[in-house]
């Protein structure tokens, strides 16, 4: 990052403690558990379990069509992932496949993941690439889109969701800088049908701000609303609760994914004659 870009961003992090100075103090409330938890991950003990159970072998061993075709695609237009990538895309995608699934990808680069999508869904899917480069275009074919324009430009992304219509699922290999992701995850992942998935890829390196982003989503998440339930532990559900059902970080990768259904609370129900006393 050049000095400039530091400066402005050094700038507008002591602005947003100035103006939002609930959160801030928030915030700092966080920083030693935040360390504790680097520090937890810089310490972790060399050695650890290393058998893993049968029925994780098992399931190792069954084909993962994403790698298959990976694997086999040494020719023609290119497709660029980390090898864990297959494993992460199955795991949150394979309810879809052979349904009539809509599929965005931004960046399209060459032009090899786009068929890959295609072949993994199968026939009802349609698939769109988003890029910023026009000569993407080459790479439209039957089931398969290009829209042209900036993932950092919120504009553009109203278009997108005017013209385009409905999308199940977001994978966002794109620019790959923060600000680009979490503009493109502000303006797309409200819009993803209930149930959607919502892939961000390529966040690389200690301090990465979409990261930091993402975790704050987390927080979200956990959020605590009482609400009178006759004595049982429950809460309403804030809007975002309600709309988003997990966040899944992995090496590289956040995963989010949509509530199939609207959430209006949280409830913990007792059941049972027998409770300890100091309970």
């Amino acid at each position: 990052m050049r000095l400039a870009e530091k400066v402005k961003q050094v700038a507008k992090t002591l602005g947003c403690f100035v103006s939002e100075a609930r959160r801030s103090s928030y915030h700092l409330f966080r920083l030693p558990a935040a360390i504790a938890g680097l520090q937890c991950g810089d310490r972790w003990p060399v050695t650890s379990p290393s058998t893993p159970r049968a029925d994780f072998i098992q399931e190792a061993a069954i084909p993962n069509p994403l790698r298959a075709y990976f694997e086999a695609n040494r020719e023609g237009p290119g497709i660029w992932k980390w090898n864990h990538y297959f494993d992460i895309y199955h795991r949150h995608l394979r309810r879809f496949v052979g349904s009539d699934v809509h599929v965005v990808e931004v960046g399209v680069y060459s032009g090899g993941s786009l068929p890959m999508w295609r072949s993994y869904f199968g026939g009802r899917c349609h698939v769109t690439g988003v890029d910023i480069e026009p000569a993407c275009r080459a790479y439209e074919s039957d089931r398969i889109s290009i829209h042209i324009g900036d993932q950092a430009d919120r504009e553009f992304w109203r278009t997108f969701r005017r013209d385009a219509g409905l999308v199940d699922v977001l994978i966002d290999d794109g620019g790959h800088s923060a600000e680009q992701q979490i503009v493109t995850l502000e303006e797309m992942l409200p819009y993803l049908r209930p149930g959607g998935v919502y892939i961000c890829e390529d966040i690389h390196g200690f301090g990465q701000q979409f990261s930091t982003y993402a975790y704050s989503l987390g927080e979200a998440l956990n959020e605590w609303v009482a609400v009178d339930s006759h004595g049982e532990h429950a809460s309403g559900a804030s809007r975002f609760q309600a709309a988003v059902y997990s966040i899944h970080l992995y090496p590289f990768v956040v995963v989010i994914e949509r509530t199939e259904s609207p959430v209006d609370g949280f409830r913990a129900p007792k059941h049972g004659t027998q409770w300890q006393p100091f309970l």
